[in-house]
């Protein structure tokens, strides 16, 4: 091995230990404060010198941060059932139905998600309530949905253009109308990308803050994020972090179990483009 060699593999490697230590550090600080109570919260340790659970007990016997991860749980998974539908019958129309303006329109749809969420809040405030249903879960559903929806038709267009023609033919052949051709020929070839998407979009309706802070206003109602942001302590001066860092494991924990479970399933719906004939 040369020295350049040598060099090479270990700036590469010293490259890969920052991106993965700048990467799970805060997350590895968080469950260790999380442990922590009392004036220990402001002395640096980076082990936890006792695992003290009473932050943990303070937030899981509070009944309204059990509401809020239901809250979460609800919306986020009509979220991804209304995309994931939506998504691929719209996919299936732009990548096997010709009309004009297909391209335009599957431009101006990934337009939509360019805009920033403080552009349009005002707009879908006064839509939320035209509809009547401000501090209700369709609040949520609704905005989540109008920004994960553009991805998601994305993905599953390019995926469902990349499978061969051959099997469509086939199934016409045999009599099947379109909707029996998305649900059992496309739909089993598509679940890569489905499972890429859908898991997107739940972490980012899961996730998502300015929405569910601005389209609620009781403690009933409120998503898992918002509930950890108006955590307050025993005075109006005082920032209760064990109890925050508490709560912020207990809700990132399942996200990162769900993503290494679906690990290759993302890999492949994110670099593949369906089955090669």
């Amino acid at each position: 091995m040369t020295r350049h060699k040598l060099l090479k593999d270990i700036g590469f490697y010293a490259l890969v230990v920052a991106i993965v230590v700048f990467s799970v550090f805060p997350f590895y600080y968080a469950i260790v404060t999380s442990f922590t109570s009392g004036t220990a919260l402001f002395q640096v340790n980076y082990w936890p010198k006792s695992l003290d659970l009473s932050n943990y007990r303070a937030v899981l016997t509070s009944k309204n941060f059990l509401f809020s991860i239901a809250n979460s749980l609800i919306i986020a998974t009509a979220t991804v059932g209304f995309s994931l539908l939506l998504g691929v019958t719209a996919s299936y129309a732009l990548a096997r139905v010709r009309f004009r303006g297909r391209g335009l329109l599957l431009m101006t749809i990934l337009a939509v998600s360019m805009f920033p969420q403080i552009a349009v809040l005002a707009g879908l405030f006064e839509l939320v309530r035209f509809l009547g249903i401000f501090n209700t879960h369709w609040a949520m559903i609704l905005s989540y949905t109008i920004f994960t929806l553009p991805f998601t038709v994305w993905v599953l267009t390019t995926f469902m253009r990349d499978l061969p023609v051959e099997i469509e033919e086939a199934a016409i052949v045999d009599g099947a109308t379109p909707w029996v051709i998305i649900t059992q020929v496309f739909l089993p070839l598509l679940w890569p990308a489905m499972v890429t998407t859908g898991l997107l979009a739940f972490i980012g309706a899961w996730n998502e803050f300015l929405f569910a802070l601005t389209f609620t206003s009781t403690e009933q109602m409120r998503t898992v994020p918002v509930a950890i942001g108006l955590l307050s302590g025993a005075s109006a001066q005082e920032i209760p972090w064990g109890p925050i860092m508490a709560a912020s494991v207990i809700v990132t924990v399942p996200l990162i179990v769900l993503v290494l479970i679906f690990q290759r399933k993302i890999v492949a719906g994110l670099t593949a483009g369906g089955v090669k004939g």
